[in-house]
């Protein structure tokens, strides 16, 4: 026998060998690594180097994972049917370059925050506010003169720190000028601050001075107002820093009259609150209240923020009518001890000696020049809080039924009652509200009974609860 027959004669049993595990192989069914479906369910598989067999579904699974946009694996050509390595793919999805950061920070500057022509002047502010809020004309124009001014100071970008000019001579630092804000209860201090947010396109965070106590007690922590304030901006540190803050109930971080305890909400607070007035930088977390290692930290600098700090001071007004009446004097130039009894705007006449009587510290109050005070609110301008506004409570009840196709009138009488009424309760503008949602609960109740009922009129007899409303059907 030829060599060529024998090489031919001993290769011929290794060939049928194979042959026959290739058919053994394709009698069994594929299954996926991941999900354990036979192929038979899943379509065809993409064999992977190793043995591997993964379905489309597992594979884009995660391939988006891994790309976050990923690729559509099922209208590849000829996919299944071939054997791959995954490390031969260009898995890169088009166009999804990761921007760098320095053209973030340059397109953020070539969009100023500010200019000159977006600053609203103080009349145009004052017109903006008289829309929606009655009364307190003196308050109104020392708001929009100071955020007008806050405006002005933000856009130069004028702080401490302002070194001189080309021209040889130093440039003036404006400094800010912080708000006090007395008033009695329901006069509209926070829904003036609230409405001034709404007009301006300032960022502003209200933070609440009850919560407030000295660091490492618990409640918030001073720098939690900046945190809002960021938050407000959008985490933006470069709009928060040119924001406003307005801190209710200011009055309750009085100094107590207790000494014998650590006063960790009152003095301590006032005391925390200093460097902020006055203008530091402070770390706060972002986009949460409480400092950790896994919150992220931002820097603020508060020197450009204007703080705006209202309270009603209940009990103000007995300190200072006991100090006009020590300057009550013997004649006829002189004045009577009962003169301010009966004085509606007492708090006109309040000092930074009334204050400190109060408990507030001399330092606190230095940080903030600007002291208004809101007027209590008078029957006539309880009427015209009724009517007059843009959003008025007698004009959303008035919307209300219009969407049911009924006509809400209220009388004369009928709101002039309701302004006895709320003077009566002493909780100021809120008192209407909550004496229009007692009243109107019948009314909203059993109009939508009827679909032929066209109008509806409130008069003082039903207020009074010696009848009912005036109703009209159609036609």
């Amino acid at each position: 026998m030829d060599d060529k027959d024998y090489r031919k004669d001993t290769k011929s049993p290794d060939t049928s060998d194979n042959h026959t595990e290739e058919k053994e192989e394709d009698s069994y069914e594929k299954v996926c690594y991941m999900c354990r479906r036979p192929e038979g369910k899943t379509g065809p598989m993409i064999s992977m180097p190793g043995g591997m067999n993964l379905c489309h579904d597992c594979m884009q699974k995660a391939f988006d994972s891994v790309t976050k946009g990923g690729m559509d694996f099922s209208k590849l050509s000829n996919m299944p049917y071939m054997n791959m390595n995954i490390r031969d793919l260009d898995l890169t999805p088009p166009a999804a370059e990761i921007p760098k950061k320095q053209k973030l920070k340059k397109k953020s500057r070539e969009q100023p925050f500010l200019t000159m022509k977006d600053i609203p002047a103080p009349h145009v502010i004052k017109e903006k506010l008289d829309e929606y809020i009655v009364g307190q004309e003196k308050a109104k124009k020392v708001v929009s003169v100071a955020v007008y001014n806050h405006y002005k100071r933000a856009f130069l970008g004028l702080s401490s720190e302002t070194r001189q000019s080309g021209s040889g001579e130093e440039d003036i630092v404006i400094e800010k000028s912080n708000i006090l804000m007395l008033g009695p209860t329901g006069c509209g201090k926070t829904y003036l601050v609230k409405t001034l947010a709404k007009l301006l396109d300032v960022p502003l965070a209200i933070a609440d001075a009850t919560s407030l106590t000295e660091a490492g007690y618990i409640g918030d922590d001073i720098e939690s107002v900046v945190s809002k304030l960021l938050a407000a901006a959008g985490n933006d540190v470069e709009r928060a820093e040119r924001g406003i803050i307005f801190i209710d109930e200011i009055d309750k971080i009085a100094k107590k009259k207790q000494t014998n305890t650590r006063d960790v909400s009152g003095e301590s607070v006032q005391q925390e609150l200093l460097k902020l007035l006055e203008g530091s930088t402070v770390e706060v977390p972002v986009g949460s209240n409480q400092k950790n290692a896994m919150t992220p930290m931002a820097t603020v600098n508060t020197d450009n923020i204007l703080f705006i700090c209202g309270g009603a001071f209940p009990d103000l007004d007995e300190i200072i009518k006991e100090r006009l009446k020590k300057k009550a004097s013997i004649g006829f130039g002189s004045v009577l001890k009962d003169a301010f009894d009966n004085e509606p705007d007492i708090l006109n006449y309040v000092t930074n000696e009334d204050l400190r009587a109060f408990g507030m510290i001399p330092e606190f109050l230095g940080r903030l020049p600007v002291t208004v005070s809101l007027q209590g609110l008078t029957e006539d301008m309880m009427i015209r809080i009724l009517r007059e506004p843009k959003n008025a409570i007698t004009k959303q009840y008035e919307k209300l039924l219009a969407m049911d196709e009924v006509r809400l009138v209220f009388e004369e009488d009928a709101l002039r009652w309701i302004a006895r009424e709320a003077i009566k309760r002493g909780t100021g503008a809120r008192a209407l509200r909550a004496i229009l949602e007692e009243f109107m609960l019948d009314i909203m109740y059993e109009i939508p009974k009827d679909s032929n009922i066209g109008s509806v009129v409130v008069t003082r007899p039903y207020l009074e609860k010696n009848g009912g409303p005036l109703v009209q059907m159609r036609g």
